[in-house]
Formats: C-alpha cells, sequence, structure tokens
C-alpha cells in the first residue's frame, strides 16, 4: 500500500510531481516516524518469551520487508528530495533508538572472525603487489620531458642563401611563422621615438 504509493512518485521528475504528490508523501514519511516513535510497554515486553523479538523489532523488520529501508535511501540521497532530508533523519533515530553505538559497532565487528581476517590479508596483498606496479612503472618513465618538438624543413620557402627554411617549433606554431621568429625586437630609446 504505502510502498507502492511511494515508488509510483519517486521517478516522475519533480516538475510533473503534483501538490496532492507531495503532499502525500509528507504524510506517509509522518506516519512511519509517528508509529516508530510508540514508547516501549515495559509491561508487554516482560510478558514475552526471552529471545522474542520486541514491537519496535518487528516493525523495523516489517518495514525493511516492504521495502521501506530503500525508498529511505533514496530519499536522504537524491539531490532534489532534499526537503525530505529532517523526515528521514528523524525517522532513522528512531529507527535506532534502543541501540547504543557500542553496540552497533560491535556488531559490525562480530561478524569478523577468520573469513574477515583472509579478506584483510588478500585486500593488503593486492595493495603491495598494486604499490610494486606503480613503482616499475615510475622506473620505466624517463625522468625529464624531452622539450624537442622536431624540426621541419618548410619547402619553397628559402632562407639565407639557396636552402629551406628549417623550422625548428611545434607544426601548431606554423601559421604564425615569420622571419623574425625568435629574434629579439630592436628597441629604441625613449627619446628617439616617434611622439
Amino acid at each position: 500500500g504505502l510502498w507502492g504509493a511511494l515508488t509510483a512518485l519517486s521517478p516522475q521528475d519533480w516538475e510533473q510531481r503534483q501538490e496532492e504528490d507531495t503532499l502525500l508523501i509528507e504524510r506517509i514519511l509522518l506516519l512511519v516516524r509517528n508509529v516508530l516513535h510508540v514508547p516501549p510497554d515495559p509491561v508487554e515486553e516482560q510478558q514475552g518469551v526471552d529471545g522474542d523479538a520486541s514491537v519496535h523489532d518487528r516493525v523495523l523488520w516489517a518495514l525493511h520487508i516492504s521495502g521501506m529501508d530503500d525508498l529511505l535511501k533514496f530519499l536522504a540521497s537524491a539531490q532534489v528530495e532534499q526537503q525530505w532530508a529532517l523526515h528521514v533523519l528523524e525517522i532513522i533515530s528512531l529507527m535506532f533508538r534502543d541501540q547504543s553505538p557500542e553496540e552497533l559497532a560491535a556488531l559490525g565487528q562480530g561478524t569478523a572472525g577468520p573469513e574477515h581476517g583472509e579478506d584483510t590479508r588478500e585486500l593488503e596483498t593486492l595493495r603491495q603487489r598494486e604499490l610494486a606496479e606503480k613503482r616499475a612503472r615510475a622506473l620505466q618513465r624517463p625522468s625529464r620531458h624531452s622539450r624537442f618538438g622536431g624540426s621541419y624543413v618548410l619547402q619553397g620557402l628559402k632562407s639565407i642563401g639557396d636552402r629551406d627554411v628549417v623550422f625548428h617549433k611545434g607544426l601548431h606554431n606554423l601559421k604564425s611563422y615569420t622571419h623574425d621568429l625568435g629574434k629579439e625586437p630592436r628597441r629604441v630609446p625613449r627619446h628617439r621615438q616617434a611622439a
């Protein structure tokens, strides 16, 4: 129901979205926030068998099954959906309300074990190999850049004598070629310059 309504709206361009669609999204986000905001009932929690999921955990599981968590990630990361940022932030903080940061960090490391160590070793091996290849490439590369762009003979353009002009600049400079290229311009003293 809710998920279907929201996924039908998400792909639409911002300009095409109607005001009713925007209101619908806001109402759904507020509903999710209010459901997650309900405090736990200590009497009901005590009556349950140890190991049973709490009501809050079951609501979170239902949100996950419906795909609402993916939609929240989309709304949080999409540039054009920034107006929902505070609603999404509030929902996420309520999702983690019963968890302490230490427990969450321990959960992330708890799945480590021998597989994690093996992955780490494999990554370190790949990293060392990449560094070795980078060093080998650096040694193969010449240390200095050659400024020599080549020499070209301009046929049909005579230099001093009977030989053709030899042009030592790059070909892209050929259009601006003159016989005075590379010569220092002759300075005229200031008192001899034309008024």
